[in-house]
C-alpha cells in the first residue's frame, strides 16, 4: 500500500488526505498546531466546490451545515442597487446552489471523514527531503518516509519555502481584509450583497441559525496597526443599512484582520514525489470566493490523477499539468476583480459604478462559466454532463 504524508490540516489538507485514503493509500497528516481546528468566519462553497465535496462523497454532508444565500448582488456606497442576482439561477446552470458554510463546520466534515489515528497535531514539519523514490519528512514528533508528500501547509508554506527557493515569498496584494461572523439576527432573511466604496467594499452573506458571515477590504499599506474589531467600526459602521446592524452583532473578539498575499506564480506544483496544494501552490484574493473551493479540486484532482495511473511521477506531472493553469488564471481573473472593486480613484469608481449597471445578470452568471462548470478528471474523462474540466478563467 502507498503511503502518504500530509502537512497541513486545513481544509485542502485535510480533503487530500480523505481523497488519497479512499483510494486506498495510507495516509498521515502532520499538523502544526496542537489540534486540529479552524481559525475562520465563513466561506462560499460554489458549485465546482460541491462537484469535489461530491467526488468525496461528503456533498450531503456539507449541504447539512451550510445556508442557501436566496439573493444577493452589488449595491454602491449610497445603497443603490448596481446588480442583483438570483440563486436559482447559478443551481439552474450549474446544478448546485451557492452555500455558506462556516469555515469550522466545513473542517468538522472532512475530519468525520478520516480515522482518527491518521490525524498528528502537534506535528510541526522540519524538513522534507527526497528520498529515492519518495521523500523522508522530519517532524516534531519524529520522521517518516512516503511515496508522496502533500504540502497544504498554507500562505507561508515551509514545504514551498525548502523546495521552491526560487518562488521568493508571498507579495502583498495591497489591501488588508476583515472576516467575522454575527451572532443570531431574526428576522434578517437569507439575502446577501455587497457594497463598493472608494478603496473600501463590505459584504455579507447568510449562515445557518440566522448568523450572518461578514467580509470587507480596503486599501492600505502592509501591516498597518490597528484592532480588528475598532477598525472595521471605524470604516464601515456609517455605511448604510443593514451593515450597521451587523456590525453591531459582532463580538469585539471575533474580528480577523489579515493583509492580503498572493503567491508568486510556480513553475511547476510538483517537486520530485512533493506535490503543493491550496494556498501552499496559489494563494490568491478572495474576490471570487475560490480559494476553499481551489482547494477541494486540487485534492481530489491528485487522487484521481494517482488512482488512473500506476506511475506516481507521470500521475504528478498530469495533476500539474491540469491545476496549474486553471488555478493562476482564477488568481489572475480574482485580482483584477479585486482591483476593480477597490476602484479609489473617483472617475474610475464612478466608471466602475455606471458599467455594472448596465451589465445584465445573465451576462455576469455566464462569464463565471469557467470557474463554475469545473468536474472532476474522472467525470469529465466520461463526459459527464455539466461539462469538462476547465484550464481557462
Amino acid at each position: 500500500m502507498p503511503a502518504a504524508v500530509v502537512v497541513g490540516g486545513g481544509i485542502g489538507g485535510l480533503a487530500a488526505a480523505v481523497a488519497l485514503h479512499r483510494i486506498g493509500w495510507r495516509v498521515t497528516v502532520l499538523e502544526r498546531a496542537g489540534a486540529f481546528g479552524e481559525i475562520g468566519a465563513g466561506l462560499a462553497i460554489w458549485p465546482n466546490a460541491m462537484r469535489a465535496l461530491a467526488a468525496l462523497g461528503l456533498a450531503e454532508p456539507t449541504a447539512a451545515v451550510a445556508g442557501v444565500e436566496t439573493r444577493g448582488g452589488v449595491r454602491d456606497r449610497a445603497g443603490r442597487w448596481l446588480s442583483r442576482t438570483d440563486n436559482g439561477d447559478v443551481a439552474r446552470r450549474h446544478g448546485w446552489p451557492l452555500l455558506m458554510v462556516h469555515r469550522a463546520e466545513l473542517l468538522g466534515v472532512l475530519l468525520t471523514a478520516l480515522p482518527a489515528e491518521l490525524l498528528r497535531a502537534g506535528g510541526e514539519v522540519r524538513a522534507v527531503r527526497p528520498d529515492g523514490a519518495g521523500a523522508v519528512v522530519e517532524h516534531a514528533g519524529g520522521r517518516v518516509r512516503a511515496d508522496l508528500v502533500v504540502g497544504a501547509d498554507g500562505l507561508r508554506s515551509r514545504i514551498r519555502d525548502q523546495l521552491w527557493p526560487e518562488a521568493g515569498p508571498p507579495r502583498y496584494g495591497g489591501c488588508t481584509a476583515w472576516r467575522t461572523v454575527t451572532g443570531p439576527l431574526a428576522g434578517r432573511g437569507t439575502d446577501g450583497a455587497l457594497f463598493w466604496g472608494r478603496g473600501e467594499r463590505i459584504g455579507f452573506a447568510a449562515l445557518p441559525g440566522g448568523r450572518f458571515y461578514c467580509f470587507a477590504a480596503a486599501r492600505m499599506p502592509e501591516a498597518s496597526p490597528e484592532d480588528p474589531h475598532a477598525g472595521l467600526v471605524r470604516r464601515f459602521g456609517g455605511w448604510p443599512d443593514p451593515v450597521p446592524e451587523l456590525l453591531a452583532a459582532v463580538p469585539e473578539a471575533a474580528v480577523l484582520r489579515h493583509d492580503v498575499y498572493e503567491t508568486p506564480p510556480l513553475a511547476s506544483y510538483v517537486r520530485g514525489r512533493v506535490a503543493l496544494l491550496g494556498d501552499a501552490a496559489h494563494a490568491m484574493e478572495p474576490t471570487l470566493g475560490q480559494g476553499a473551493g481551489t482547494a477541494l479540486e486540487d485534492a481530489v484532482t491528485l487522487a484521481a490523477c494517482l488512482r488512473t495511473d500506476p506511475d506516481p511521477d507521470t500521475a504528478l506531472a498530469r495533476y500539474d499539468r491540469l491545476r496549474r493553469p486553471r488555478t493562476r488564471a482564477i488568481a489572475r481573473r480574482s485580482a483584477r476583480l479585486g482591483a476593480v472593486g477597490l476602484a479609489a480613484w473617483p472617475p474610475a469608481a464612478w466608471l466602475r459604478d455606471s458599467a455594472a449597471r448596465l451589465v445584465p445578470s445573465r451576462l455576469l452568471l455566464r462569464s463565471m462559466d469557467p470557474v463554475l462548470s469545473w468536474v472532476p478528471p474522472e467525470a469529465a474523462e466520461r463526459g459527464t454532463p455539466g461539462g469538462r474540466v476547465r484550464t481557462d478563467a
